[in-house]
């Protein structure tokens, strides 16, 4: 049974096509500046490479592209059974994946205010894709959904409790589906029960969070209302003091639409550096330019109060595992936060096994550490495919 998954954004529009009864990828890629001049369409069939130079000006188009490329390959002899779709921001009421119709869609579009740079984009994606497949089923996996486990306690901000009620301001966290894989894997890895274990997950890319995860269920997560709360990023802020808004807002005469471009877009790792969003090219000149150096170190000083908080919040910690890109492929980063765990963890990084750049699921601690330190690949788009086979 073929499942396809989409995750789109607003420029942007990533697939996966996935073979279910035996969880392999036949193909993944990515449709890029949608929209834009000079459009990019990548793929890997099979485990073979291609790109295609393609001008799209809507996500419809940039479907049809995919989609031709993908029907004469590995949907030639096969078709579609059902779509999962990545939606961001679920609010309140949406927890579990659910079958989309024009009701659930209009609901995602509203959500909009909640995740104004995603929710919006990925409605657009949802709609091109019913209209290409209208007779298979749609299926909406939510970002926020695994972390619904947390307790009101963790969730709840020092506002006017009515005020919250009415606008539904609370923390949802974001990255639930890679938190929750990678938390299922860290436990498999570690050959113990997952309902045993309390393990921090460190999502670390263009978009951070970490989780808490205590015996299976997230207890608190570091992005809050929307995917701005937190760690920095690539170009987003992360946590800031609320006064800052204000002064800005007084001093800069700064209104909605330039705070927003601001703290999304012009923030994190790009800003603070003035070298790059890309923390591969952040990292390569840390040596000779101390404003990168400073940026990797405010990044890892974030992770490491983090893992101390959620610590404290679980009374214990058994593993801390590192995914994503920036996760998976930052030994130095790794190394500079277990360095600052040996007293408090009992932590001490095996480099033999953290230095080489590997995509395999490893421990990276010394078999001493009283705490593990992992890395684990995150698959999102498998977890999506999961869910939504369950809907065929």
């Amino acid at each position: 049974m073929i499942i396809l998954t989409l995750n789109a954004g607003s420029s942007s529009l990533k697939f996966n096509v996935i073979n279910i009864a035996t969880e392999e990828s036949l193909a993944d890629g990515m449709a890029e500046r949608i929209g834009l001049s000079e459009g990019i369409l990548r793929w890997t069939i099979q485990g073979e490479k291609g790109r295609l130079d393609l001008d799209m000006k809507d996500h419809r188009q940039a479907l049809t592209a995919i989609l031709e490329k993908l029907n004469e390959t590995v949907l030639k002899n096969e078709g579609v059974m059902a779509v999962g779709h990545r939606a961001t921001h679920g609010g309140p009421n949406f927890g579990d994946p659910v079958r989309i119709d024009e009701k659930i869609l209009r609901e995602i579009e509203e959500l909009a205010f909640y995740a104004p740079l995603h929710n919006p984009a990925n409605a657009m994606g949802i709609r091109t894709a019913m209209e290409l497949y209208p007779d298979v089923p749609h299926v909406a996996v939510f970002d926020t959904a695994f972390h619904h486990t947390m307790p009101d306690y963790a969730y709840t901000y020092g506002l006017p409790y009515e005020l919250s009620q009415r606008l539904g301001l609370r923390r949802y966290g974001f990255h639930g589906t890679s938190h929750r894989y990678v938390a299922e894997r860290t436990a498999h890895l570690l050959g113990k029960p997952l309902e045993s274990l309390k393990i921090i997950t460190c999502h670390l890319g263009n978009g951070s969070s970490i989780t808490a995860v205590d015996g299976g269920k997230s207890v608190d997560t570091s992005m809050g209302l929307t995917p701005l709360e937190g760690l920095i990023m690539g170009t987003r802020s992360g946590s800031l003091d609320p006064g800052i808004i204000l002064t800005l807002m007084e001093k800069e005469s700064m209104g909605y639409k330039e705070l927003n471009a601001l703290l999304n877009k012009q923030s994190g790792l790009l800003g603070l550096s003035g070298v790059s969003s890309d923390c591969r090219e952040v990292e390569e000149v840390v040596d000779t330019n101390d404003r990168a150096r400073l940026t990797m170190e405010v990044l890892g000083y974030g992770v490491l109060k983090y893992i101390g908080a959620y610590a404290a919040a679980m009374d214990g910690v058994d593993v801390v595992t590192f995914t994503a890109g920036i996760g998976e492929n930052s030994p130095t980063l790794r190394s500079w936060i277990g360095n600052r765990m040996k007293g408090l963890f009992g932590v001490t990084v095996d480099e033999s096994v953290n230095q080489p750049r590997s995509k395999k699921e490893r421990i990276i601690s010394t078999p001493g550490s009283r705490v593990t330190l992992a890395v684990v690949p995150t698959n999102e788009e498998l977890m999506m495919a999961r869910y939504t086979a369950k809907f065929v």
